[in-house]
């Protein structure tokens, strides 16, 4: 049974439920849409219509009033704030600043809030949901900033321009009212200027040059909100004399420093056009570099060192080598090496040359590859006549020429004749190429690539196929011998008398046969290669409407383009560019041609060529040392190591500096340059023998093959000595070099031998100073007096102890004094000694009786070693190449002395044969490696040939 107090309650509750559900029926009410304007800087926005809430149920407490309105979207940054909430008016305001460049407008939603049917109540009505769009008002608070800092202009005299230049100011206020610039003034008065409101300058009078050349004006600027620019801007505009087509602003002369990269040639020229109007313009920019060696500056390195750098397979002839003892059939031969090295053979149609057979190569094949330099002209007269460049025909009897290389009337054409075989029909024979090259007078590189049938020929680099092949029948095999020739073509049978006919006019450089391999067009790009050239500084920065193009040798650059001032920069990025570590120095031309195009016209403007100079300055010159110790001495036990010998040059070090000019000088003050140590290639180094030649049955230079092994180098041998020839870098051949040995297999008889070394830069343009190294062999029995003056290892010093330290050693108690018995031991062995030394004199007596005996047995000896098989020398392919004998031949009283000593040191040689053998490290593979040598002809006016290893 309920209480009297529980029953009222839940009567109570039951009437406030019934109260609620009747009082708050309907939801506030408010427009759909508003529209608002709110001035930047300030936080009361002007609502249309005002910001009001309705709601029917009032005017019932709580249900009919207005508590709050909601705004969603978080990024508004505006909040709306109830003002009379039994009215349900209300404001909106900004949460902070507004800032109309920042945002110029806003849109969001909006909503308002009864305040239910009681206080606390959570659950009042929401209206429905209305849009809210708000502008913010500018206000000017920006004054106009001009674009540039400062504006130039030219004018012609005598000229009324429209317009000299533009100035354009710009404003940062959000509106069109404030933002916008709606005059321009210039501030000076007096001038003979005049600004529109757009910015257009123009000239109110005609200028002269005479007058004056240069005028500076100030123009400010105001926004529509007549607010002015803080600052005014100058204008800078120069008078310029009656204008005159040409390419303006570049310097007839421009210095070139080696080592420098790319140089720009013109890097304020621009093309003054006098303002015609452009359809579009052509610039062709050539560099002139025939003058320069071979065309243009190339390596200077010998063919040989040259195809080893471009990897070209080995095994090529060199046709027209340096003249030299072993090369002597080019002496004859007028040639024109004074430009940078190059070797240069001039032909005037009287100078031929004969290929010695041994030359010749015997085994081609259906592929080999001719190359050569070639620098022709026009051949003179009405009726041309064949000129030959390499020619193989019949030495006797007959005529036949079974494959040359000739020009015929600016053609050039290849003859190819093959022997009979099983079938005997028509081959090709002959391949002809008509090309401009080939009269032109200038330098090209012409490569034959024979695949039988297939001739293929390229001219620096780029690949031509013959116009024209003609058949012929194969010649039949005879035993008549053939000479193969170089500028003329020999003339052997049919004939009164043999001569030369078809003579050659021009020149010549770097004729080389390789048969059984045709060469890659990457080899023969890399051989033909230009170092100097003209380039395009930041091609990426180059616009894109420029069409350019470089002839393959980048000597000649074509620029078309339609707008003038993409030409004007494009010109601008050209530039000059030399890879050579040293150039060669001098003028290299440069012209300028241009043709400008108008809208309807073939050629409106004529522009004048322009002729300019790149002047490569003189590359400071390296000073190649060489430096070690001069003078060694060495056990006779490790000179006569078999297959081993002792190692010439270990402390070698070769090094190369150049003075460079000080740049904390001024020119006036000439003071002493700063030395720096600069790395570059050798191409050469010559280790002479100086006095006699080597005895190849007592002594030899070796270097094994191992060594050159992962290097560009190569080496000859000869009894003159050895020279390692290749580009590549001054420490791999200080490498090499290090590993030179010298053997001697009866050191005995070896007094002292001396040899020079000298390296080489780029053919011999730099040449290193002359290391002399002077061997000795140590004795047993005259140690002390070589170590007296003689530098040698410290290895191989000997000690002499004194007597005094002898006795320290066996008596180490006694600080003075000798025991008598030690004395009596002392004197017993000095009395010995005597005896020993007068029965050596009376030896010695006896020998120079028996002089002649000697000398039988001497003879015999050296037979017996040249005919042991273990140094046969046709099995090692030697070859020697004479050089000069810088020392007199010995004397009949040096030879008496030599076969002396050799009695004496007999017995002990004996045993130091023994012990060097035993104590030999080197493997027997590994040191039997012989380099190649020169054929030795005469000791005596010889020159060191490097190209005829093979």
């Amino acid at each position: 049974m309920l209480s009297l107090s529980s029953a009222l309650a839940l009567l109570a509750a039951g009437l406030c439920a019934a109260h609620t559900g009747k009082v708050n029926k309907h939801k506030p009410w408010i427009e759909t849409s508003y529209h608002g304007v709110i001035t930047e800087n300030t936080d009361v926005v002007l609502l249309d219509p005002p910001l009001v809430a309705l709601d029917k149920d009032a005017p019932v407490p709580y249900a009919g009033e207005i508590c709050a309105f909601q705004i969603h979207g978080l990024d508004a940054p505006f909040e709306a704030v109830v003002l009379n909430g039994t009215s349900g008016e209300g404001q909106l305001r900004a949460r902070g600043l507004v800032d109309c460049e920042l945002q110029k407008e806003y849109t969001f939603i909006i909503q308002a809030h009864d305040c239910g049917a009681s206080p606390g109540d959570v659950d009042g009505k929401k209206s429905h949901k209305a849009v809210v769009h708000i502008q913010v008002n500018d206000v000017n608070e920006f004054a106009p900033v001009f674009r540039e800092s400062q504006y130039h202009a030219a004018v012609t005299e005598a000229k009324i321009y429209d317009s000299i230049l533009q100035v354009e100011a710009t404003d940062q206020d959000c509106s069109p009212q404030y933002s916008q610039i709606c005059n321009y003034q210039i501030t000076a008065t007096n001038t003979p200027f005049a600004i529109d409101r757009n910015g257009n300058i123009r000239n109110t009078e005609k200028l002269s040059y005479d007058q004056q050349q240069q005028y500076q004006i100030q123009v400010t600027a105001w926004d529509c909100g007549q607010k002015r620019a803080l600052h005014s801007v100058p204008v800078h505009i120069d008078v310029m004399p009656v204008c005159k087509p040409g390419w303006q602003g570049w310097n007839k002369r421009v210095d070139y420093e080696p080592g420098t990269g790319s140089k720009q040639l013109f890097p304020k020229m621009h093309l003054e056009t006098c303002g015609g109007p452009l359809s579009s313009v052509r610039t062709t920019v050539e560099l002139q570099t025939s003058h320069i060696g071979k065309g243009c500056d190339r390596e200077t390195y010998s063919e040989k060192s040259l195809q080893k750098l471009c990897g070209a397979s080995s095994g090529s002839t060199d046709l027209l080598p340096a003249p030299s003892a072993s090369t002597n059939w080019t002496a004859s031969l007028v040639t024109d090496s004074g430009r940078d090295s190059d070797l240069i053979f001039r032909f005037d149609g009287r100078q031929a040359a004969k290929i010695p057979d041994w030359v010749v190569p015997q085994n081609l094949t259906d592929q080999f590859t001719v190359a050569t330099w070639m620098k022709h002209g026009p051949s003179p007269g009405l009726r041309a006549e064949k000129e030959t460049l390499l020619c193989n025909s019949d030495k006797t009897e007959m005529n036949r020429h079974h494959y040359s290389l000739y020009v015929h009337n600016c053609r050039l054409v290849f003859l190819l004749r093959r022997d009979f075989t099983q079938v005997d029909t028509f081959r090709p024979a002959e391949f002809h190429w008509k090309l401009e090259q080939i009269c032109d007078k200038e330098w090209h590189y012409y490569v034959i690539n024979v695949e039988f049938p297939v001739v293929t020929l390229y001219v620096d680099g780029v690949t031509y196929d013959p116009y024209l092949v003609t058949d012929d029948w194969p010649i039949h095999p005879t035993q008549i011998d053939v000479q193969l020739t170089v500028g003329a073509c020999w003339q052997g049978g049919e004939v009164t008398k043999p001569r030369f006919t078809q003579y050659f006019r021009g020149s010549l450089s770097g004729l080389t046969i390789r048969p059984g391999k045709i060469e890659s067009q990457k080899v023969i790009s890399c051989l033909q290669a230009c170092k100097e050239g003209l380039d395009i500084n930041s091609l990426e920065s180059l616009d894109k409407s420029i069409k350019f193009h470089f002839n393959p040798a980048q000597s000649i650059l074509v620029m078309e383009g339609e707008d003038l001032e993409s030409i004007n920069a494009a010109v601008r990025k050209v530039s000059y560019i030399n890879s050579r570590q040293f150039p060669t120095p001098g003028i290299r031309r440069l012209h300028i041609s241009t043709a400008v195009q108008c809208f309807g016209e073939d050629t409106c403007l004529t522009i004048p060529d322009i002729d300019a100079v790149v002047m490569v300055l003189q590359p400071s010159e390296p000073r190649i040392t060489i430096t070690g110790v001069e003078r060694v001495t060495w056990p006779t036990s490790d000179l006569g190591a078999p297959g081993g010998g002792v190692a010439l040059f270990q402390d070698l070090h070769i090094i190369s500096t150049v003075t460079r000019a000080d740049p904390s000088t001024h020119h006036a003050v000439r003071r002493p340059g700063i030395l720096e140590e600069i790395i570059h290639n050798l191409d050469y180094c010559d280790i002479l023998v100086l006095g006699e030649e080597l005895r190849p049955e007592q002594e030899s230079l070796q270097l094994q093959r191992s060594n050159l092994q992962g290097k560009h180098l190569d080496a000859t041998n000869s009894t003159s000595g050895m020279s390692i020839y290749g580009v590549d870098s001054m420490s791999n051949y200080e490498q090499v070099i290090r590993q030179v040995r010298y053997s001697h297999w009866r050191p005995v008889r070896l007094g002292e031998r001396k040899f020079r070394l000298t390296c080489s830069e780029l053919n011999g343009r730099y040449t290193s100073n002359e290391f002399n190294l002077e061997v000795s062999a140590l004795h047993s029995s005259e140690g002390g007096e070589h170590v007296n003056h003689v530098v040698a290892p410290p290895e191989y010093m000997q000690v002499v102890r004194h007597p005094s330290s002898l006795i320290h050693t066996l008596y180490p108690g006694h600080s003075s004094g000798v025991p008598s018995a030690a004395t009596v031991v002392i004197v017993m062995c000095i009395a010995a000694l005597v005896v020993v030394v007068v029965l050596g004199i009376y030896r010695i007596h006896l020998t120079h009786q028996q002089e002649a005996k000697m000398a039988d047995a001497s003879k015999e000896d050296e037979e017996d070693e040249e005919a042991d098989p273990g140094w046969d020398e046709e099995a090692l392919t030697i070859t020697v190449n004479p050089m000069e004998n810088l020392e007199e031949p010995r004397t009949t009283e040096e030879e008496e002395e030599t076969s002396e000593e050799d009695e004496d040191d007999e017995d002990e040689d004996e045993e130091e044969d023994d012990i060097t053998s035993a104590e030999s490290d080197d493997s027997e593979e590994d040191v039997d490696v012989q380099l190649p040598a020169v054929q030795h002809s005469s000791k005596k006016g010889g020159i060191w040939d490097k190209t005829s290893s093979y």
